[in-house]
């Protein structure tokens, strides 16, 4: 097969492909590495050596015709099945199946028991929309269900649960013994001033900052807010970025990750929702490469993202972080620049 005439086969690709598959050949060179790993997988069902000969070979009959997603559908899903005859006896009764591949995907959930993986312990934060947020916990069902029980007895049974109970929910933890404090954002000033000067003057309500959690707060929140005696300012350039962080104490790897988080108030990657107060701090020219630890070589990248970041920038792979007029941007690894959809200083001072 040449191939122009495997590209043009993959839209009705069938088990006859599978036949001469080779993952190494040049010829399947553009596949995707999903589809080999997956191509490969089925290759070794229907045309590998197995003690099961007969029924492969009545496998590769009842198989002709099928499209090969719909075989590697039913390869995948019964890679959960254990015993090596019992996964033959479903894959020849799946064979059988004619219909789309969403039928067949029900049939084989109907057909094929496996066994749930028990749940894991775990907490997780959605990120904001509309000045909302969702947490999703699971735990013991014990606790969830004490958790329960005493929610609902503190509502009225006579009116919709769910919003009563997240009230409820929120007020426990928001009990003055031991309750969960507020996040108390440090006050930020950016040079120059027309937005703390419009604070100031009483228009606070239509002045929106963001703050490097990754939320937002109006100017008159921000004033009603206790922040402490401490008045930080930091001073922007409009083309270079971030100059400088004068404080009453001086602290330069604080200074340096506030900073970087001004210029990102969160993960720069498209999507994330992670906060710069919770990344770490990404030199852009990799350390080992010679990158300084300088506020034009800092962005605060959350810990996924700062570990899949294409460092090399000669492997591409999964994209890399750079700096644009002193604006993190993200760099898909076909050289497209996706700027940050969070306004951080730049954007915010000068329109950047």
């Amino acid at each position: 097969m040449t191939f122009g005439e495997f590209l043009e086969a993959l839209s009705g690709a069938d088990i006859s492909v599978l036949a001469g598959f080779d993952a190494s050949a040049p010829a399947f060179a553009a596949l995707d590495p999903a589809v080999k790993r997956k191509w490969t997988q089925a290759h070794r069902v229907y045309y590998g050596a197995t003690k099961f000969t007969r029924k492969q070979a009545d496998a590769r009959e009842l198989a002709a015709g099928m499209p090969l997603d719909q075989i590697c559908l039913i390869e995948r899903k019964l890679a959960a099945v254990g015993d090596a005859a019992e996964r033959w006896r479903l894959r020849l009764e799946l064979l059988r199946f004619r219909g789309s591949y969403k039928a067949l995907s029900q049939r084989i959930d109907d057909t094929v028991t496996t066994p749930k993986p028990t749940p894991k312990k775990q907490c997780r934060f959605s990120s904001s929309r509309a000045g909302m947020r969702s947490v999703s916990l699971t735990y013991a069902e014990r606790d969830i269900a004490d958790l329960e029980h005493l929610l609902r007895s503190l509502i009225d049974p006579s009116l919709p649960a769910a919003e009563q109970m997240a009230d409820a929910l929120v007020r426990l933890l928001r009990g003055e013994e031991g309750g969960v404090p507020h996040a108390v954002p440090r006050p930020i000033v950016l040079v120059p001033l027309p937005e703390w000067t419009r604070i100031q003057s009483g228009a606070g309500e239509e002045v929106q900052l963001v703050l490097t959690d990754g939320t937002t707060m109006s100017g008159a929140e921000f004033l009603a807010r206790e922040f402490g005696a401490e008045l930080e300012v930091a001073a922007f350039h409009p083309a270079e970025g971030a100059v400088n962080l004068y404080r009453t104490q001086r602290f330069a790897n604080d200074k340096q990750r506030t900073l970087a988080s001004m210029m990102s108030p969160t993960c720069p990657l498209p999507g994330c929702r992670h906060g710069a107060d919770h990344c770490e701090t990404h030199h852009v020219t990799a350390w080992r490469h010679g990158g300084e630890t300088n506020l034009n070589n800092l962005v605060p990248l959350c810990r996924y993202h700062n570990g899949t970041n294409d460092d090399d920038p000669w492997m591409v792979r999964r994209g890399r972080i750079c700096i644009r007029d002193g604006t993190p941007v993200w760099v898909s690894p076909n050289g497209y620049e996706v700027p940050n959809d969070t306004p951080g200083a730049m954007q915010l001072l000068f329109g950047a």
